[in-house]
């Protein structure tokens, strides 16, 4: 049985699900573009290459094992992306909550169900159809699970719109202990750079009380204010437009003190070192090219 453990996002990880990019499929067409970062390369013809996407995920596997990290990874459907093991599912404390994802990708969720079998069927959750709720937006910080969403009335137009009121609304009413503080996120369907797909592409807490932040990314200043006064403007490493765009905040913490960053983050990894963290820098940026990084590709289980 696995006795799930996940309370914050930086403390030692014990057991965690890597995406896979292997039997990844062709390039998709244009109109099968799920964001707007992978239809600029899919246009451009620079869309990632399944030879270049495993050697990366490699070297990521390679890191965590180094650290003594089990490493689950899915079972491989045939011609399938099923790189992004973030969106499909997460754990708050030792509760595994199953994402409504979009229809798509609901065969990534079967993929591990090898590992959900170990947990306690009592501790699994699958929230109702109405809620939209992404990995990629759920954040958790101790007492607080900060939750990215979009709240404009155009939802439902939205691809890029992964976690709605209701997903809010749900964790609060699951987690009635938490503070649970939702994040009102930028997004378009057009300008990669203008769009926060996930709450951990515009922040992210790192080590006990430091983070990366994009400010443009919150919709309102209160949103990002709010960070600002809970971390302290001090510890906080303001990335740019392009530093965004680029996924610098979606780096991954193995423990306290060690992150695993793209190593073409040459700023961000400096202000890592600087503050003490050791930075395993691995090559990514194949995989950035789909708007997703190396939280993106994690699925933690168990922490501390």
């Amino acid at each position: 049985m696995l006795e799930l453990n996940i309370k914050n996002e930086t403390s030692r990880l014990r057991i965690v699900v890597l995406g896979s990019a292997i039997n990844n499929g062709p390039t998709p067409k244009v109109e099968e573009a799920y964001d707007p970062k992978s239809l600029e390369h899919i246009l451009a013809n620079t869309y990632p290459l399944e030879v270049d996407m495993v050697v990366e995920m490699e070297a990521f596997n390679s890191v965590l094992k180094k650290y003594g990290v089990t490493v689950l990874r899915p079972e491989t459907i045939e011609n399938y992306n099923q790189i992004f093991a973030r969106d499909i599912g997460f754990v708050i404390d030792d509760i595994f909550i199953k994402s409504n994802i979009l229809p798509d990708r609901e065969r990534e969720l079967e993929a591990i169900q090898y590992v959900i079998d170990r947990m306690n069927p009592s501790k699994v959750v699958r929230p109702p159809e109405e809620v939209h709720i992404e990995g990629g937006d759920v954040m958790l910080w101790n007492d607080y699970v900060f939750i990215g969403t979009y709240k404009g009335s155009d939802y439902k137009d939205y691809i890029t719109a992964r976690t709605n009121w209701q997903g809010v609304q749900y964790i609060k009413e699951l987690f009635p202990n938490k503070i649970v503080k939702e994040f009102d996120l930028v997004k378009s369907k057009i300008e990669a750079r203008d769009n926060a797909l996930h709450l951990d592409c515009c922040f992210q807490p790192v080590g006990k009380d430091k983070g990366i932040i994009y400010k443009s990314g919150f919709r309102e200043e209160a949103d990002y204010m709010f960070l600002v006064n809970l971390f302290g403007k001090e510890n906080l490493f303001h990335i740019t437009r392009d530093e965004m765009y680029n996924m610098n905040s979606n780096v991954f913490s193995i423990d306290l003190n060690v992150v695993v960053s793209e190593k073409n983050f040459t700023r961000l990894n400096n202000w890592l070192r600087t503050n003490g963290f050791i930075v395993e820098e691995i090559p990514y940026a194949e995989i950035a090219k789909q708007e997703g990084l190396l939280r993106c590709s994690t699925l933690p289980l168990i922490r501390g």
